[in-house]
């Protein structure tokens, strides 16, 4: 993968960085980072801000611009929001209901049937990770004692789910069917609202 490329995949899933920080990941100069940096500025792809200081000059931190998150697949977005406008005008808001009921059905079989043998939910978040990365999410997980994160820092679907937020809502529905009622799943970052990710909370519920 060239430099360029690992530079964008790690601002897209750890969020603004710095020249330093890029230099001593990748083991390169902060020099050629920020001559990277630059370019992919050049290009439209980054934008930076400076943050101050106690001491000496403010520290410049780079994240992606819009253009910059458009290099990230999304699904067939613009036929699939043509699609979604066509449902619409033919059979109305109803119409458009049924059509996201029924990917959230689909959805929620194929999950549950690859999690089907998951014996805890360790493991039925481990494999969910790992079937959304396969769809582009990049998708990641971190265990807080009982607890976990489970964070997307792409959407493939963004531009449907603008246009359409109830798939939005349908995510949320299969992640909580899925991991059970012994858990309650909360969305706490959200693309579509302007956030650089989707994060859900997995929290265990209180014992009544």
């Amino acid at each position: 993968m060239k430099t360029s490329d690992r530079i964008l995949n790690t601002i897209k899933k750890d969020g603004a960085v710095t020249a330093k920080q890029l230099a001593d990941s990748f083991g390169i100069t902060t020099m050629g980072a920020r001559q990277h940096l630059q370019t992919l500025e050049n290009e439209g792809i980054l934008e930076f801000h400076d943050v101050k200081v106690k001491v000496g000059r403010p520290t410049r931190h780079w994240s992606l611009t819009k253009k910059g998150h458009a290099q990230f697949a999304d699904r067939h977005g613009e036929l699939t929001i043509q699609v979604i406008d066509a449902v619409e005008s033919l059979f109305g808001s109803e119409g458009v209901a049924k059509v996201a009921a029924e990917r959230e059905s689909q959805t929620l079989n194929h999950y549950a049937n690859a999690l089907a043998d998951s014996k805890t939910v360790e493991e039925k978040l481990t494999k969910l990770v790992h079937l959304r990365q396969q769809e582009g999410y990049m998708a990641e997980l971190e265990q807080d004692g009982e607890d976990f994160i489970l964070t997307e820092n792409h959407c493939p679907i963004c531009k449907a789910a603008t246009r359409c937020p109830s798939l939005c809502q349908s995510e949320l529905n299969v992640f909580q069917s899925l991991i059970g009622h012994e858990y309650d799943v909360t969305r706490t970052e959200h693309i579509i609202q302007g956030e650089r990710r989707c994060t859900y909370s997995v929290i265990k519920t209180s014992e009544k």
